[in-house]
């Protein structure tokens, strides 16, 4: 079910999130000739013309449910959402896990951060999705995607069936702007977090473009208010599911607690894990146990419990206890499973 989605959501794109603070803190169909090869014969990898670039996507499944997956920081459908294109239900979705202009396999152009990209990119993901003829898409984004996510809904409100999104945020404060100082330089990534994006990209390229990531996510920060998206939130009209982990050390909770606030029926859930840390070595990550991506802990960390049982939380029903007996590689009480199958 979407269940793995969700759960699975938080797999890949968190893996790079994890990996990033363990050192430190009219459309013309271009089809591939071969289907990409980390996945089954099953998923389809093409190309379509928009807005004037050639958009690459990934799509699997058969079902009347349309699932748009958008990838966060220099991501992409294969390396953000590798679990959901493998294990979301093919019956009941069709999923679609897209590279943004300038990432991935859409290039080129190569990226660029004009003030307005979140904006180009919400544009570029509604176009694509009514490029290939879905009439209604649901939107799960993560980060980057998050906000391309919120930004979409707001703009485009009779398009968007329903939202889940985490890791993201509607402002820039002093406090992110310290922590995307952090992540600037690549060469002071741990390998292992830098060779899978270097298959991708290259190495110049991943180091330039993260460079400019950094700069054109801190331009926020001189809008009044630091303003990204927050003036959009009361337009968002569709059902919203925002998780957060507990102790994201790249995500400050207040910026889940400020779109719940101002995205009006939203629904805020946080989640943790007791046991094992995911993230080593960062001055603010000391003690924590982040679960900002459930499901990428449980797939990285293989003894990793799950989580099964519901446990008092600062909101009822938000955190749930680990079942240290369960050995299920995506238990299906996992909360972004439990979550997203109650959304979806």
């Amino acid at each position: 079910m979407v269940a793995a989605a969700a759960a699975a959501q938080a797999l890949s794109g968190a893996r790079r999130l994890r990996l990033f603070l363990s050192t430190l803190k009219p459309g013309v169909h271009v089809p591939q000739a071969e289907p990409v090869a980390a996945f089954s014969s099953s998923v389809t990898s093409a190309k379509v013309a928009v807005n004037g670039v050639h958009l690459h996507y990934l799509r699997t499944g058969g079902g009347e449910h349309a699932v748009l997956l958008l990838p966060g920081m220099l991501g992409s459908g294969e390396t953000d959402f590798g679990p959901q294109i493998e294990n979301l239900n093919k019956k009941l979705f069709t999923v679609v896990a897209w590279d943004p202009r300038g990432y991935g396999h859409s290039r080129p152009p190569d990226r660029d951060f004009p003030v307005e990209f979140f904006e180009r990119d919400a544009k570029d993901a509604v176009d694509l999705m009514k490029m290939l003829k879905f009439k209604k898409v649901s939107l799960l984004g993560w980060s980057d995607g998050g906000i391309t996510a919120l930004i979409a809904a707001a703009r485009y409100p009779s398009y968007i069936n329903k939202m889940v999104i985490w890791g993201a945020n509607a402002y820039v404060t002093d406090q992110d702007e310290e922590i995307y100082r952090g992540i600037r330089d690549v060469s002071k990534w741990s390998e292992r977090t830098r060779k899978p994006l270097e298959a991708l990209y290259g190495f110049d390229y991943l180091a330039r473009t993260c460079e400019k990531w950094v700069d054109g996510i801190k331009q926020f920060k001189h809008l009044p208010d630091g303003n990204i998206c927050r003036h959009l939130l009361p337009l968002v009209q569709c059902p919203t599911l925002i998780v957060h982990g507990e102790k994201d050390p790249l995500v400050p909770s207040f910026h889940a607690d400020f779109i719940h606030k101002h995205v009006k029926g939203s629904r805020l859930k946080y989640v943790h894990i007791r046991g094992e840390p995911v993230i080593q070595n960062h001055k603010t990550a000391a003690s924590a146990k982040p679960a900002v991506l459930v499901a990428h802990s449980i797939k990285w960390q293989r003894h990793i419990p799950c989580l099964c049982s519901p446990v008092s939380a600062s909101q009822p029903g938000d955190a749930r206890e680990p079942n240290k007996t369960c050995q299920q590689k995506f238990c299906s009480s996992i909360p972004f499973v439990f979550i997203w199958n109650r959304n979806l």
